[in-house]
């Protein structure tokens, strides 16, 4: 089973939509969760977790963790914040240091495939994605990337805000019109073909694992 996850705090966006692609490219059977919504703490070092690999805290990174455990291989996307991943990708993924205590690593093996969504020059989400997948003993296999949706677009002040995106791309708008909006990842042809190339191999390499290519 292939898990997708999208750390993005839009339960309908561009991570999603690229999570999604490359999923359904693996013709394996998947699974997909997003993060919107879910209440995420970051790792608060309790060391509860050193005796049996089992984090102690009581939130809904649990099911997360359970899933990717059960998985075979992990599609992790997430967007650009201020040059580096996201709140809820960073708490994520530093959980996952509960699954390596005392040379154990239980995600040891899985392939990964990383997406960043946005992300300026220097941008660490990638790199932060892929270090943590390679700290956990993953084979990193693919990765992708996507022009993101700025929430200027959508806040309601966009138009007329001098510090926002949108100003700095077009200008002061009486009125944002979908020509101003940035590419839904269906129209960003070369991501498109990356997602659908990235999970084709992914999927090939899961069956020749089997024994079934």
């Amino acid at each position: 089973m292939v898990l997708g996850i999208s750390a993005s705090g839009r339960a309908e966006g561009i991570t999603v939509e690229a999570v999604r692609a490359t999923l359904d490219a693996t013709g394996e059977e998947t699974n997909f969760v997003s993060l919107t919504g879910l209440r995420i703490n970051g790792c608060t070092g309790c060391l509860g977790c050193a005796g049996d690999n089992v984090c102690k805290q009581a939130d809904d990174w649990n099911q997360i963790g359970r899933a990717m455990l059960e998985a075979d291989a992990i599609v992790f996307g997430a967007p650009d914040y201020y040059g580096t991943i996201n709140g809820l990708g960073h708490a994520c993924l530093e959980r996952t240091f509960s699954f390596r205590h005392r040379e154990r690593f239980l995600l040891a093996g899985k392939l990964g495939v990383s997406i960043q969504i946005d992300g300026r020059a220097g941008s660490t989400v990638r790199s932060f994605i892929e270090m943590l997948m390679g700290s956990n003993k993953m084979a990193v296999v693919g990765n992708l990337a996507a022009s993101g949706f700025s929430q200027c677009y959508t806040c309601g002040y966009g138009g007329h805000c001098a510090i926002g995106n949108v100003v700095a791309r077009h200008g002061f708008l009486e009125k944002i019109e979908e020509s101003h909006l940035p590419p839904h990842f269906c129209a960003q042809e070369e991501a498109r073909d990356k997602a659908r190339m990235t999970g084709r191999i992914l999927g090939s390499m899961l069956r020749a694992r089997r024994g079934l290519e």
